[in-house]
């Protein structure tokens, strides 16, 4: 199974280490996007030490004042195009949390 789970709110969802597919992807919008742009006592969010894919929605970055350059060099910046082509083309199923 192809599964993708957004996140939203920017806290670890306690759910993503019990979540299991062949292919696993993080898709960071809305306050989740500060999980891929803060760092808190120099470490990045342990969100993005799960064995997944990442992508942040460039839209929700720019409306909190980030660009490109602020994204943890593991996450993939897409658009809105980018993000149905995830939905349409690289995953089967959705979570949102």
């Amino acid at each position: 199974m192809k599964l993708a789970v957004f996140v939203n709110e920017y806290r670890e969802p306690a759910i993503l280490d019990r979540l299991k597919a062949d292919k696993f992807g993080i898709i960071l919008v809305q306050n989740g996007v500060y999980h891929a742009t803060v760092k808190k006592d120099g470490q990045t969010s342990p969100v993005l030490s799960k064995d997944a894919e990442f992508y942040v929605l460039s839209e929700d970055l720019q409306s909190r004042g980030f660009g490109d350059g602020d994204v943890d060099s593991k996450v993939k910046v897409i658009n809105y195009e980018g993000l149905v082509d995830l939905i349409f083309n690289d995953f089967e199923k959705f979570i949102w949390l």
